[in-house]
């Protein structure tokens, strides 16, 4: 079995910067493309930035230039750097891994989110 654990959420002012982290463990042999989305109550989930298993990075427009999506795969896990945050950035971010277990199955899986609000 897998897991995800998300971390680094919280309260931050407009222009700040926050770090969200997100881990994998369990059984894994291979993680692929690691991503970063983010839902408002009420709306859709949004793609917010991707990073492959060769380190190919690509975001959401809204997102270009302020965040970095990084990985670190001794560790399994992947980290987003937020930038200049704006009061729209304000979401539950949730950290979404496709992955190859053990048995060498191709399965994909979600953390749980965690609460960034930007407000002064």
């Amino acid at each position: 079995q897998v897991q995800l654990a998300e971390s680094g959420g919280g309260l931050v002012q407009p222009g700040g910067s926050l770090r969200l982290s997100c881990a994998a463990s369990g059984s894994i042999f291979r993680i692929d493309e690691m991503n970063w989305y983010r839902q408002v109550p009420g709306k859709e989930r949004e793609f917010v930035a991707r990073i492959g298993s060769d380190g190919t990075t690509r975001y959401a427009n809204s997102t270009q230039g302020r965040f970095r999506i990084f990985r670190d795969n001794a560790k399994n896990t992947v980290y987003l750097r937020m930038n200049s945050l704006k009061p729209e950035d304000t979401a539950v971010y949730h950290c979404n891994i496709h992955y190859m277990d053990r048995t060498y199955r191709n399965l994909e899986l979600w953390g749980q989110g965690a609460l960034v609000t930007v407000s002064s």
